[in-house]
């Protein structure tokens, strides 16, 4: 049985859904210990009850929202792609940036635990 956050990847052309799942991955294991949910309608990641990471699909990206620390610490390696306040948007013609990622991840998991 699929849990939320599976079930929402599920409903994606595969191209996206590749690319959000590979997302889903990579935070599960950089955050094993955060709560999964959906919230404001894309899957959403707690921790310590403190917000830690979104994501979405959209037509032609992914969304990435990992709080406006998350994007402010990275914010040189994240200027190549189109930005909100607290957002980033990945293409889908383009590769998932994994390592970035990862490392956005990371620093919001440390952040929150040292609240």
């Amino acid at each position: 049985m699929m849990n939320k956050i599976e079930n929402y990847i599920s409903t994606f052309p595969e191209t996206t859904r590749e690319r959000l799942n590979m997302l889903y991955i990579i935070i599960k294991s950089e955050a094993s210990d955060a709560k999964e949910s959906i919230s404001y309608g894309m899957p959403a990641f707690k921790l310590n009850k403190k917000p830690l990471v979104y994501f979405a699909g959209y037509k032609n990206h992914i969304g990435f929202y990992a709080t406006p620390t998350g994007h402010e610490a990275f914010s040189k390696e994240l200027s190549n792609y189109k930005q909100g306040k607290g957002s980033v948007q990945f293409p889908l013609d383009e590769p998932l940036p994994e390592d970035l990622i990862r490392r956005i991840v990371a620093f919001r998991v440390d952040e929150n635990r040292e609240k």
